[in-house]
C-alpha cells in the first residue's frame, strides 16, 4: 500500500469556511484542449475533458476515474467507495473517498485535502474510517469531524476493525534480514546487498522488509492505543503475502475473539519453489495459533527444487488432503460456525483450480464447492432467523466462464445457478441491505469499472430467475458520452485438435461496411489468465479500435473458463496447441471476416503474450507485418534462473535446463525457446520492458531487441527504468500508448 502525507486539520471555528474552500479547490477540473494537452490545478480531481474528436486518446484514458474499494453501510442506506484520479502533467495520482445513497442518488466526494485518502470502511452507520498519511482517521458520513485515530509514525499499510470496534488489525512493515544481510552500521552509504538465499527480491523490490499484522486496542472514543501485539511475533514470515496480498487475507470472527489469516510459513529456497500457503486461526485471548489446513503434526515431504512438484511426494494423492497449494482470503460465516476460503489443491501450481473450501470450526471437517471453473471472489449469504433450507443461498461468488466473469449463487446443498448472464466482468461482490441485495463492481471491454446493486430475483438457487441489476455510479459517463466505441463480436473458431475456441473481435471505432482494416492479434499473458471482459488502462481494446484497428483476441488453450482440462493443456506445451490456436484465430479472421486486411496483420502481447510474439516471429510464415512484445520471455533457459518465483518455471518447464537426460516436456520447452529461432525472424519488432520487472527480467527484452538489430531487422526498444511488469506512471503510460501506435501505424498503415 502506498504511504501518503499526513492530512492537515483545521481549527473548529474555521472548519466550515475551510471546508468550502477546499471543496472548491478539489473540484477544480482538468481541462484538455483540442491539441490533447492538459492544463491542471494543483489538486488532482475529476476531469472535465473536452474532446474535439470522437476517438479515444491516451489523455482521455488517463483522465478517467478509477473506482476502488466499495462498502455498504451497516444499515444498508449508503455506500462509500474510493476513486483514483491521475494527472499526466504532474505524473502522479490522488485517491479520494466518495459517498452515495444505496440507490445511487446523492453522490458526493468527501475528500477535500489535496492528499490521498484511501481504504474507506464503515465503523457504524454514521462513522467512516480511512487512511491518510499512513495513519487511520475517522469522519462522519457527511465528511465532518475528521480526527486521527492511530499514531504509528505513518506506518499503517492496511487495517481492519473488529466487529465490536474494540480492537483493530494494523498491517505494518518490519525489517527483514533472513535473505539479505543487514548493512554494517559503519557503512551507512554502502549500496551493496549481501544475498544469502533465494526470494531476495519479489515482483519489483528487494525483500528487506516484510509485513506483519498487529492487534491494537481501541478506546471508547475510537482512539487506537500506541502499543500493538504482533500476531506473528518472532516469525520470519509475511502476512499479507507478497506480491499482491492485502487486508482481504485477514478477517475477524463475528464475536471479535479470533482472527483468520493467510500465510506461507516458508523462507528462502523453500519459499521460492512452493505455493503452499495456509489459513491460520489466532485466538486473541490466549494468543494461540491453529493451522486450519494441516494437522498439528504435519511434516512436509522433502522435495527436489529443480524438478516440478507435480511428480513429487508433496503432491501425492494421500497428501493433497493437507491443502498443500494456495489457500487464501478467509471469511467467517455470519453465525461464526464456519470459515471459507479460496483453495488450490496442488503445491507449486499457481494456476490450479481455485476452489471454495468450507471448514467447520466445530469438527474440523472440510468440503469443497463442486464447480467447473475458478472461484475468483465470494461472500457468504446471510443466515436467516428461521430454519435454513437446503435450497437457500449459502454463497454468492464470481467466476469466469466462456470469456465473461459472472455472478453465481451456491445453495446450502451445494447446487449452483447463474445470477447474471452479461458480456461483462464482475470484479467484486459483498452483501448489502441486510442480505437482501448484493453490492458489486463491474467492467467490460467497452466500459471501465462502476458500482452496481444486484437483487436476486429468487432467494433459492436453481430457480433460473435472472437478477435485477441497477447501476449506481456513472463515474466516467462525461468522458464515455463523447467517444465512439468499436463494436464487439464473438466467434467460435475451430482449432487444429478438433475443438473450438472463443474469439472476441473488436471492430474499429470508425468502422464502415465494405472497408478493410489493419488487424491485431492479441496474445494473452498468464499463461493462464482469461481473455474476458476486462477493462485495461494499457491493453485497452477500445484504444486500439479508436486507432482504426480490428482486434482479434482468442481464448486459446490454457485459459480458464472452458474447463480445467483445457486450462491445463498449456503447461509444458507453450509452443504447441496454444500457438496453433493463435494462428487458427488470425487465419479465420483473414479468411472469413471481410473487414480484415490480410496484408496488414500485426501481433501484440505482454508477459506470456510477449513470449508468444517472440515465438510467432519465428514461425508465422510472413502472416504478420509487425510485432510488439511487452515484458515477454525470450530465453527460457535464462528465465528459469532469473525469475523470482521458481515454482512457476518448475511447473511450466518440468525441470532445470541442465538436467540430463531431460523429461520430454522440458526438452521440448528449452528446444523451442524463441531465442533459438531468431534465424527465422524477418519482421519489424518493438520490444518493451521495465527494468524493475523481476518476474521476467528486462534483459529478456534487451536480448530480443539486440538480436533483431544484429540481424538487420527494423526494431525498437522502449525500456522503463522505473516500471515493473506493468506501466503505472501516467507519463510512462502515455509514452507507452504513443510508441505502441506509432510503431503499428508505421508498418500497418
Amino acid at each position: 500500500m502506498q504511504k501518503f502525507g499526513i492530512f492537515c486539520t483545521f481549527a473548529r471555528k474555521y472548519s466550515i469556511i475551510m471546508k468550502k474552500i477546499l471543496t472548491f479547490v478539489a473540484a477544480l477540473l482538468i481541462t484538455v484542449s483540442a491539441t490533447g494537452k492538459s492544463t491542471e490545478s494543483d489538486v488532482i480531481g475529476k476531469s472535465n475533458i473536452k474532446l474535439t474528436s470522437r476517438m479515444m486518446t491516451p489523455e482521455a484514458l488517463w483522465a478517467m476515474g478509477r473506482i476502488g474499494g466499495v462498502e455498504a453501510s451497516p444499515d444498508g442506506s449508503r455506500v462509500i467507495y474510493q476513486v483514483g484520479y491521475y494527472s499526466v502533467k504532474q505524473n502522479k495520482s490522488r485517491q479520494v473517498i466518495c459517498i452515495m445513497n444505496a440507490d445511487g442518488t446523492g453522490n458526493q466526494q468527501l475528500s477535500t485535502s489535496a492528499k490521498s485518502e484511501t481504504d474507506p470502511t464503515w465503523l457504524d452507520a454514521q462513522t467512516i474510517a480511512f487512511v491518510s498519511g499512513g495513519e487511520i482517521w475517522c469522519m462522519k458520513a457527511d465528511g465532518s469531524e475528521r480526527r486521527q485515530l492511530s499514531k504509528t509514525d505513518g506506518n499503517v499499510e492496511g487495517f481492519k476493525f473488529s466487529p465490536d470496534r474494540k480492537q483493530v488489525i494494523i498491517i505494518k512493515s518490519l525489517p527483514f534480514h533472513e535473505v539479505i544481510k543487514k548493512k554494517p552500521e559503519d557503512l551507512p552509504k554502502a549500496t551493496g546487498r549481501l544475498v544469502t538465499d533465494l526470494m531476495y527480491r519479489h515482483w519489483d523490490h528487494y525483500v528487506e522488509s516484510i509485513q506483519h499484522p498487529f492487534v491494537y486496542e481501541v478506546g471508547d472514543d475510537l482512539v487506537i492505543a500506541n502499543n500493538g501485539t504482533d500476531i506473528l511475533e518472532g516469525e520470519p514470515y509475511e502476512c499479507p503475502m507478497e506480491p499482491f496480498g492485502g487486508i482481504e487475507q485477514l478477517v475477524w470472527s463475528p464475536d471479535s475473539k479470533t482472527i483468520a489469516y493467510t500465510c506461507r510459513k516458508k523462507t528462502g529456497l523453500e519459499y521460492s519453489i512452493s505455493t503452499d500457503s495456509d489459513i491460520y486461526l489466532y485466538n486473541i485471548g490466549t494468543r494461540e495459533t491453529k493451522n486450519l489446513c494441516k494437522p498439528a503434526n504435519y511434516v512436509a515431504p522433502k522435495v527436489d527444487p529443480t524438478i516440478t512438484l507435480a511428480t513429487q511426494a508433496v503432491n501425492a494423492k494421500e497428501n493433497l488432503v493437507n491443502n498443500v497449494g494456495y489457500d487464501q482470503n478467509p471469511q467467517f460465516s455470519p453465525d461464526g460456525k464456519y470459515v471459507a476460503w479460496l483453495s488450490m489443491e496442488r503445491d507449486g501450481y499457481e494456476a490450479d483450480l481455485n476452489r471454495l473450501c468450507i471448514y467447520s470450526l466445530e469438527n474440523g471437517s472440510k468440503r469443497y464447492l463442486n464447480w467447473q471453473s475458478d472461484v475468483d471472489a465470494f461472500c457468504w449469504a446471510p443466515v436467516s432467523g428461521k430454519k435454513v433450507k437446503a435450497a437457500d443461498p449459502q454463497f454468492y461468488f464470481l467466476s469466469v466462464w466462456h470469456g465473461c466473469c459472472n455472478m453465481y449463487v451456491a445453495s446450502q446443498k451445494g447446487d449452483v445457478s447463474q445470477l447474471t448472464e452479461t458480456w461483462d466482468d464482475w470484479t467484486s461482490i459483498q452483501m448489502a441491505n441486510n442480505g437482501q441485495r448484493i453490492l458489486a463492481t463491474r467492467q467490460s471491454l467497452s466500459a471501465p469499472t462502476d458500482i452496481y446493486m444486484v437483487t436476486p430475483a429468487a432467494k433459492r438457487a436453481g430457480s433460473g430467475s435472472p437478477a435485477a441489476i441497477t447501476q449506481l455510479t456513472h463515474e466516467n459517463d462525461h468522458i464515455l458520452s463523447q467517444l465512439t466505441f468499436g463494436k464487439m463480436q464473438q466467434y467460435w473458431v475451430p482449432t487444429t485438435d478438433g475443438k473450438k475456441e472463443l474469439v472476441w473481435v473488436m471492430l474499429p471505432a470508425n468502422y464502415e461496411e465494405g472497408k478493410k482494416y489493419p488487424t491485431l492479434l492479441f496474445c494473452e499473458g498468464g499463461p493462464q489468465s482469461p481473455v474476458s471482459q476486462f477493462w485495461s488502462y494499457r491493453w485497452n481494446f477500445q484504444m486500439m479500435a479508436a486507432n482504426g484497428y480490428v482486434v482479434v483476441a482468442p481464448n486459446r488453450h490454457g485459459l480458464p473458463g472452458f474447463g480445467q482440462e483445457w486450462k491445463e493443456e498449456i503447461s509444458g506445451d507453450w509452443t504447441g496447441q496454444c500457438m496453433d490456436d493463435y494462428l487458427s484465430a488470425i487465419d479465420f479472421a483473414a479468411d472469413s471476416l471481410p473487414f480484415v486486411d490480410r496484408d496488414r496483420l500485426g501481433a501484440v502481447g505482454a508477459s506470456f503474450g510477449g513470449f508468444s510474439v517472440y515465438y510467432l516471429a519465428g514461425i508465422h510464415k510472413k502472416r504478420f507485418k509487425a510485432f510488439i512484445a511487452h515484458d515477454g520471455a525470450f530465453n527460457l533457459a535464462a528465465m528459469y534462473l532469473e525469475t523470482e518465483e521458481n515454482w512457476f518455471s518448475n511447473w511450466e518447464y518440468d525441470e532445470a535446463y541442465w538436467h540430463r537426460p531431460q523429461m520430454p516436456r522440458a526438452k521440448k520447452t528449452y528446444h523451442d525457446s524463441p531465442h533459438k529461432m531468431v534465424e527465422k525472424w524477418d519482421t519489424p519488432i518493438l520490444c518493451i520492458h521495465g527494468e524493475k520487472d523481476y518476474r521476467i527480467n528486462y534483459t529478456q527484452g534487451m536480448s530480443a531487441f539486440n538480436a533483431a538489430r544484429m540481424k538487420g531487422i527494423p526494431a525498437e526498444f522502449l525500456v522503463f527504468p522505473d516500471e515493473n511488469h506493468w506501466v503505472l506512471k501516467p507519463q510512462n503510460g502515455v509514452l507507452w500508448q504513443r510508441t505502441f501506435f506509432d510503431w503499428l501505424d508505421r508498418w500497418l498503415k
